[in-house]
């Protein structure tokens, strides 16, 4: 009875020494933001808001066959940057690629100090016919209905390129001269990669030998309420962005009757791949920027949220664990796998020679594209499949900074005007034609000072 005594003690012992840790963890979980005095916000005027409306008007459009764009729409929208524009039409030097892409120049008084470059872009996609009905206003109307203007590129990304250009207009008329020079890029098909807009601003500029300090795109926003366990406004600074690979699979197997059919068919070779490939999915891991993001945000929640992650090295499986219940949570921790195409048949009475199918992987850092096509190899196990990999593609991007120069003027610009607002480092889920600066600048952010919540998701 005594041991029994002294091995319940023991463990008891164990216990209150592990909760002590825990504890001692979390109380020493300190918040990471910064105070900065909130500075007087210029209210938007009301020709700001009518120049919106006219951007969103026009049906700049990025379609999947080159054979529908639209270049009369594109011109329009050039004849519209210069027209209301024009003291940045004609003060800046400004550059154009491929017709429809810009990169526009304000040099600054101090030519030793690194540029910065700040991006957005010009298209929108494409409204898909059947879904018109769903829509509250038309998507090309640009109304401006109460405190809320509708339409396609409210959001992706018109009010990027308005805000920059608003904001470059009222400086010159101001007189106001950067000591650093800014670099304006707007690329025109980042719906569809950017590699006619993005990538060659990009390759220009690194054949003119440009460094930047810090390059800023779209990517992070502010979410109201999105976070479980915040109730405060959360701006997130995207340090870094998946990549991107779609891998098309084939199979071609004897056809026939549907009267008569063999054991497998190609329909049933490709729907097991399919199926193996979500069955098995990619393991889920903190990345770099989640970690920089528990790190930031953690001290901010409840203590048994807080708790959690400041024991994350612990409690690892359980963060993620949390994280894999929403879709938007499981794209964080891993490399995501979405059949998007599905391809076979003509008739309900044969049974097809061949059968093939999309799946898009968007790929998160640390790994690549080959570690993903590994992954779909030893999954399927299939020599009757072959595996081709898509035309676009794109690697993880590095992962920025948080201590730059770039970081911190985003971090302290961000609080003086959102003052209520927690600031975090996160990962953006999506591409952005930042993707094509890698060699421009160390440091790429993605933030635009946009609201979103569950009433306007």
């Amino acid at each position: 009875m005594k041991s029994l005594k002294k091995v319940l003690l023991l463990l008891l012992s164990i216990v209150l020494i592990f909760g002590i840790y825990l504890v001692f963890n979390a109380l020493n979980f300190k918040t990471k933001q910064i105070n900065y005095e909130p500075i007087e916000v210029l209210e938007v005027n009301s020709s700001s808001k009518e120049n919106f409306s006219k951007a969103i008007k026009i049906k700049t459009i990025s379609p999947e066959n080159a054979i529908d764009f639209d270049s009369i729409q594109f011109h329009r929208f050039t004849n519209f940057l210069k027209n209301t524009y024009p003291l940045v039409d004609s003060l800046l030097e400004k550059k154009m690629f491929n017709s429809f892409s810009f990169l526009y120049k304000w040099s600054g008084s101090d030519l030793t100090l690194k540029p910065i470059i700040l991006m957005a872009h010009l298209d929108v996609v494409p409204v898909i016919k059947e879904n018109t009905a769903s829509w509250k206003h038309y998507p090309f109307g640009g109304e401006i209905i109460n405190d809320t203007i509708w339409g396609r590129g409210t959001i992706d990304n018109k009010v990027g390129v308005v805000g920059i250009m608003e904001s470059l207009e009222l400086l010159l008329k101001d007189g106001f001269l950067p000591k650093r020079s800014i670099y304006i890029a707007f690329g025109h098909d980042e719906e569809i990669g950017g590699l006619n807009g993005a990538k060659i601003i990009a390759q220009y500029l690194k054949e003119e030998k440009i460094e930047a300090e810090f390059v800023l795109d779209e990517g992070g926003i502010i979410v109201q309420k999105l976070i479980p366990g915040i109730e405060k406004d959360v701006a997130l600074i995207g340090i870094a962005e998946k990549g991107f690979v779609s891998l098309e699979l084939s199979v071609s197997l004897e056809g026939g009757h549907s009267s008569m059919p063999e054991k497998e068919t190609a329909i049933d070779v490709l729907s097991n791949a399919i199926v193996k490939l979500k069955q098995n999915p990619f393991p889920a891991t903190i990345s770099p920027p989640i970690e920089d993001f528990i790190k930031n945000l953690g001290p901010e929640m409840p203590f048994i949220n807080k708790l959690v992650f400041a024991n994350k090295s612990i409690f690892k499986s359980l963060i993620t664990g949390i994280y894999e219940e929403s879709a938007s949570g499981n794209a964080l921790v891993r490399t995501t796998t979405s059949p998007t195409i599905f391809n076979s048949g003509v008739k309900d009475n044969i049974i097809p020679l061949s059968a093939s199918a999309t799946i898009n992987f968007r790929i998160i850092p640390k790994e690549t594209i080959a570690t993903v096509l590994d992954h779909v190899n030893k999954i399927i196990n299939d020599e009757r499949i072959t595996i081709k990999t898509g035309e676009f593609v794109s690697e993880p991007s590095k992962v920025s900074s948080t201590s730059s120069f770039g970081y911190k003027t985003l971090h302290k610009t961000i609080s003086e005007i959102y003052p209520t607002a927690l600031v975090t480092p996160s990962l953006v889920i999506a591409g952005t034609d930042s993707r094509h600066f890698n060699d421009i600048s160390d440091n790429i952010y993605r933030f635009s000072p946009i609201k979103i919540n569950k009433g306007n998701i």
